[in-house]
């Protein structure tokens, strides 16, 4: 294999060992989301070059054993069938829980794959108390051990060096396959742990007095509101001046344009129709940066397995399985990746439940739209206290979502009836040191997934909507942008107005009506629609989206966007099934259009009841 320029390698382990911290460490930002084929589980690849050699590194789905339950569990370990077959294993074991790691380890090793260890977590292990003999080790395992921190990059030059000059042991003085059965891999682990580690006098955890709080029955749900109040405050107090430099930015790009660009079609097209689309998206862009990173610190210390740990028996009680905590606390960042995680729940009633409800929880594509509207409603300077309404107002959207899934889970709960019994085990890491350079990574890599995936859309339906927004019915009929009154005879005027009538209950006007057809693409494109929308008719389009949506009146004077109005909206879009992605993959995942039909039917009902109940209280 020496020879070989080109070298796969597949990157094996249990959950929560820092494998996907390592990959990272060793691909940084080149890596690539696949999906494996037939279904809708994603593999990441990552490339880097060493000495002579490319290495295409596959981050698979960490599970305990070669005998998988779960849909995601059995891609896991399929990888090693394939042809052609890895060159080599890269096995990542938690020093702090080597019997359970091991287990894993010593099926793989029948493969007769050619294998590498790398060992993480040291530190944590040496805080239990547990010291490891590694040359010991790998006189024991007859393998190549690598000791790493990914936080720190210690280890992490020698591991690369090492897989570039294939130093992998193809044969192994442990986990033969005479020696196959369940019981004999764990009495050979045990004998194998009791030469090579010995147990210093025992230390008591600061975890532990975390825990105390955090995991309480009561208090740990106090706290987990205190972190999330936390969190949306600084989403708008962090992200106030990177905002503003943004749309500043996109204001002096349209002026520029208006300068240079002679006057005709083309002109209104790039400044109102694509900047003004892009822009009403991008500039929420730190927001959505500033959430990413925050949730990947909480799980990145440990303490998301915590609020996993604490809703589990509330959870249990309301019709969903344990495993389902993980899927909807993914849901706040994207219902898509949180409904293919579903795929670890074995109980398919358990598993079509927490499908049907992920999707309420509000994801990440919602931030743009409630930033907009709450700061429509709310003022920057209004506090209780020390915590500012809007935050607590944010707070509440991600309440309400969040018990709107709990109530739909209690209703399915009795439409689909369970007929096994689900439990949920997991082990609560150490508390430790976040590593930041996999939450940069992270933050970077699903921000920028934000604007590409979003920019595409974007891009196509402002130039759609922009035709629409300013060409009339008569072939002959062009309206100008400064006409802007003639907007409303447009062919996306006469669209609105035609919608109009079965919205108007809920407080909605034509404009919105032409967003909530256009941000089903995606929940974020009601921002980029609006945006285009009222920039047909602005003859500078200078002015912020916001200021010109406070400036639309009704025939009799008052606001479009009354408190009422914005708090109706608000409560559509937390409930609505706004995302065609969503439903594909619910179709993907179901192997059916009766369940996603019945999810857009049902979120959609219950949108326009919760919208009709919120205007007639506010508006």
């Amino acid at each position: 294999m020496s020879d070989n320029k080109k070298i796969k390698i597949v990157l094996a382990g249990n959950p929560n060992c820092g494998k996907s911290s390592l990959f990272n460490s060793l691909t940084g930002l080149k890596q690539k989301i696949t999906n494996v084929p037939g279904t809708t589980i994603e593999n990441k690849v990552g490339r880097f070059a060493i000495e002579d050699s490319f290495i295409d590194l596959i981050d698979t789905p960490g599970t305990y054993s070669f005998n998988p339950k779960s849909l995601d569990e059995k891609e896991a370990v399929k990888v090693f069938f394939e042809d052609p077959l890895p060159d080599a294993i890269l096995y990542v074991a938690d020093a702090a829980n080597l019997k359970r790691n091991l287990f894993y380890f010593s099926q793989l090793a029948q493969h007769g794959i050619p294998m590498v260890l790398a060992l993480t977590m040291l530190d944590i292990a040496d805080f239990k108390g547990f010291e490891i003999d590694i040359d010991r080790l790998e006189k024991e395992l007859g393998i190549r051990i690598y000791k790493v921190n990914a936080r720190t990059g210690d280890g992490i030059a020698e591991l690369k060096k090492a897989l570039g000059q294939d130093q992998f042991a193809p044969h192994y003085a442990f986990g033969s396959k005479e020696d196959h059965t369940h019981e004999s891999h764990f009495v050979s682990i045990n004998k194998l742990l009791n030469k090579t580690t010995t147990l210093k006098s025992k230390r008591e955890l600061v975890s532990n007095k975390i825990d105390a709080w955090a995991t309480h029955p009561i208090l740990g749900y106090l706290m987990f509101l205190v972190v999330l109040l936390v969190i949306f405050q600084s989403v708008f107090s962090l992200a106030a001046y990177p905002m503003d430099w943004i749309e500043n930015g996109f204001s002096l790009l349209s002026e520029w344009l208006s300068a240079v660009l002679p006057d005709g079609w083309l002109k209104k097209l790039v400044i109102n129709g694509l900047v003004a689309g892009v822009a009403g998206v991008v500039v929420f862009v730190p927001q959505i940066a500033i959430l990413f990173f925050f949730m990947g610190l909480l799980e990145d210390t440990g303490y998301m397995a915590r609020v996993s740990f604490i809703m589990d028996k509330m959870l249990r009680g309301l019709g969903l399985s344990g495993k389902s905590v993980v899927p909807l606390l993914s849901g706040a960042a994207c219902a898509i990746p949180a409904i293919m995680s579903t795929r670890n729940i074995e109980n398919w009633k358990d598993r079509l439940i927490t499908i049907m409800v992920t999707p309420l929880m509000s994801c990440s594509a919602r931030l743009p739209v409630y930033t907009l509207l709450i700061s429509m409603a709310i003022p920057s300077d209004q506090y209780v206290g020390i915590v500012s309404v809007q935050a607590l107002l944010m707070l509440g959207m991600y309440v309400l979502g969040t018990a709107a899934a709990l109530v739909a889970a209690v209703v399915f709960k009795w439409i689909i009836r369970h007929d096994v019994p689900s439990y949920f085990i997991m082990e609560l890491p150490v508390y430790h040191v976040p590593r930041w350079g996999n939450i940069w990574i992270n933050m970077w890599q699903k921000s920028r997934s934000f604007v590409t995936e979003a920019g595409k859309v974007i891009l196509v339906v402002s130039v759609v909507l922009w035709f629409l927004a300013s060409y009339g019915p008569k072939t002959d009929q062009t309206f100008s942008i400064q006409e802007s009154e003639k907007l409303v005879e447009s062919y996306a005027g006469h669209f609105g107005k035609t919608l109009e009538p079965a919205i108007l209950p809920i407080g909605f006007n034509w404009k919105i009506g032409i967003s909530l057809i256009t941000s089903f693409a995606a929940r974020e494109v009601f921002v980029g629609t609006m945006s285009t929308i009222y920039s047909v008719g602005d003859e500078d389009n200078f002015e912020q989206i916001r200021d010109k949506m406070r400036k639309d009146t009704l025939a009799n004077g008052k606001p479009v966007y009354s408190l009422g109005v914005v708090l109706s909206l608000m409560v559509f879009y937390a409930f609505a099934m706004q995302c065609m992605g969503t439903l594909a993959v619910v179709y993907k995942e179901t192997k059916s259009w009766k369940w996603p039909v019945i999810q857009f039917v049902y979120m959609t009902s219950l949108a326009y009841l919760g919208s009709w109940i919120t205007f007639n209280l506010f508006g």
